[in-house]
Parts: structure tokens; sequence; C-alpha cells
């Protein structure tokens, strides 16, 4: 004791180097115990992994059951499904070059005496986009997807005459791949920073599940007209339609000019009463008088699953 009154700084010196050695000893010992837990947690996930690569993963018979209920009732969906798909769509009947000949014919005739009755004007030689199969018969193979167009194409001008537009100034059909299988496909140049994925040497291509058959449609009408094809179209339950493409160009470019002349005021009437309005002239409507011409373009899907 009196050798710590006598070195007093020594003393506290050695007392702080030990505080400062048992903080140490406390920490390396806590870091170590942490070290200890996290290799033997290490430990344990290593061989838990291996333990389940190890495992066979096919499942119980309860769970194997279960799996294929649910399979058995979704692919039972699925075929529902596709058969409100199809049933929503145009069918495909099995003709003759012959006989679409006549069907087209027969088509033509038709619509041109409903265009007659509906007071709509057609283009010249109207043949529903058809032209080349009225003096050619087309490919056995083909016939009965060009007879599935026609009915969709049957829809589309049925819906243009019911509205009564003005007139159908143009129509034009793409034709669909099958038609020209013999002949030649061009290869498309590639767009500027485009990439052509290539195809690898006896790869099977993946089916295409969605086709389309594609229309250029222009026609003027009335803009109530306009909006009830519209409609109609994007509303139709025999066929599925997009419109892909819709251009609406008014016949009247400018507006109406402003008018500054002062109408006369009649002078009032000696019967009149008091409360009774004045009649006053009729009415003239400077927008909504005037016409549109609507162009578009027009996918009719067909399903091929």
């Amino acid at each position: 004791m009196k050798w710590f009154q006598q070195n007093r700084a020594f003393g506290m010196l050695l007392i702080g180097f030990a505080i400062c050695a048992l903080l140490t000893g406390a920490l390396l010992y806590w870091r170590w115990s942490a070290g200890n837990d996290a290799r033997r947690g290490f430990t344990e996930m290593v061989a838990e992994r291996y333990r389940l690569g190890s495992l066979d993963p096919f499942p119980n018979d309860a769970n194997y059951r279960k799996v294929q209920g649910y399979l058995e009732r979704y692919s039972a969906a699925l075929d529902k499904f596709k058969g409100q798909l199809k049933s929503e769509v145009a069918p495909a009947p099995p003709l003759a070059p012959n006989e679409f000949q006549s069907r087209l014919r027969q088509a033509t005739i038709a619509m041109a005496d409903r265009a007659r009755l509906n007071n709509v004007k057609l283009p010249d030689r109207f043949q529903l986009g058809f032209d080349e199969f009225t003096r050619t018969m087309p490919d056995t193979p083909v016939t009965p997807l060009l007879g599935q167009e026609l009915s969709q194409i049957q829809m589309l001008i049925n819906i243009l005459l019911d509205a009564k537009v003005d007139s159908v100034t143009s129509f034009h059909r793409a034709p669909i791949s099958e038609e020209h299988k013999g002949s030649p496909t061009p290869t498309p140049s590639p767009a500027p920073g485009q990439r052509i994925a290539a195809t690898k040497p006896g790869s099977t291509p993946a089916p295409t599940l969605i086709q389309r058959n594609v229309v250029d449609v222009s026609f003027k009408a009335s803009p109530s007209a306009a909006r009830k094809v519209i409609n109609e179209i994007t509303a139709s339950t025999g066929q599925f339609f997009i419109i892909r493409t819709l251009y609406v160009h008014n016949e009247k470019d400018k507006g109406p000019p402003r008018e500054r002349a002062t109408v006369p005021t009649p002078p009032p009437s000696p019967q009149a009463s008091p409360g009774q309005p004045s009649p006053g002239g009729a009415l003239n409507f400077i927008v909504g008088n005037e016409h549109i011409e609507v162009s578009a373009t027009i996918e009719m899907l067909r399903f091929s699953f």
C-alpha cells in the first residue's frame, strides 16, 4: 500500500494496463466463440446440402395424386378455353376449288344487293379482295383457308353496309402465306441496327398458334356511322377482329368562317304575353355536319390449335 502511495502514477498505469488486458481477452474470447458458431453453422449447412442432394426428389403418393388432379383440372380448363376461342372464329369448311369460286360469286352478288338496298357505293368490280380467284381456281390445300377468310370478310363488309356508310373507297386483302407455297419468298433486308436470328439446320420451327388475315379498308361516312362501325367491329361475337391502325380524315380541313353579319330582331307581337319567348330563327350548326374518311388496317384472327 505504501508502494502504491509512493508510486501513484506507475500504479495507475499498471491498473489501466490490467483493465485493457482483461477487455482485450474478453473481446478475443467473444470473437472466437462467434467464429466457432459460424464454422459450426457452415458445416451443418454443407452437410444438409449433401444430404438433400442425395435424396430421391420423387414426391410421396398423396402429393403425387394431388399434383395429378391439378394437372387434369388445368388441362380441362385449357381445352374448354380453346373451344370457346374456336367458336368465336369463322369456320373453315372443306371446299373444292370450283365450290370456292361459286361461293365467291354468290357472296359478291349478295353483297352488291345489300349495298344497293342500304344506298352504299362500292368500288368498281369489287370482288371482296379475291380478284385473282375470279379468273383462276385456287390450289386445293389452301381452299378451306380461303373459304374461312371469305366468311370473315363478309362479316366485316356487312358491318359497313348495315351501318349505312356513304361509300367504301378502297379494299385490299393481304394474301395469306399458304397461297403461294411453291413460289420462293424473298428474304427481307435487315434494317440498320437490326439482327436476323439464324435458324439452326435441322431444327423444327415452333408452331404458330395464332395466325392473322389482314385487310386494309377505307370508307366515307358520317361520324355517327363511323362510330357504329368501329364499335361493332371491336364487339363482334362471330369473329375476332383487331383494328391495328386507324386514320380519320375530316372532309373539311378548315373551320367555319366567323360570321359578323347581324341578324335583325323581329318586332314583338302585340298578342304575345310578357313571359312567352319570342320565336327565333332556325339553328345553324357550324360543326358536326361534315363527313369523315376512315382508313383502317384490320386483322382477322384464326387459331391453329
